[in-house]
């Protein structure tokens, strides 16, 4: 069995509802220097090499691969964004959401846990209030099926 940590639903063939952990930021190995964080965030990513931002992509594939491999999610899905902020400085939540929807949605698809992310697949995203929860920043997206 997986840890409730990280999975936070029961698998099934088909999921009707499913809740993701999400971190904030993935660690990128390096040889010589210490391994390099890299936040998930509009402000830091936008200005990035291509190729950081690459090897952060697939490094939040291997993330999330256990909370998604062998799901099936049945579509079209409403999904729903909160921050949790590990401290309680302001925040801009879009900064931190966008980058994540965009990796979540393509891993999801990269997994086959549904067809496409497009827009007959994927009907809303919605962004909840930001919650603090010291020394535990993530993001959790619930993804529920709309019918």
């Amino acid at each position: 069995t997986r840890s409730s940590k990280h999975i936070l639903f029961r698998r099934t063939k088909f999921m009707s509802q499913l809740k993701l952990i999400v971190p904030l930021y993935v660690e990128l190995p390096r040889k010589t220097k210490k391994n390099l964080n890299v936040w998930l965030n509009m402000n830091r990513f936008m200005n990035l090499h291509f190729l950081v931002k690459n090897n952060a992509k697939k490094v939040f594939f291997e993330v999330m691969k256990d909370q998604l491999e062998g799901v099936k999610i049945d579509t079209p899905v409403n999904i729903t964004y909160q921050l949790f902020s590990p401290d309680k400085r302001k925040r801009d939540k879009m900064n931190a959401i966008s980058v994540v929807s965009k990796f979540l949605l393509d891993t999801i698809t990269y997994y086959g846990c549904w067809e496409d992310d497009n827009d007959d697949f994927v009907l809303t995203e919605t962004i909840l209030p930001t919650v603090y929860d010291k020394g535990n920043g993530r993001i959790e997206v619930n993804i529920v099926n709309n019918f």
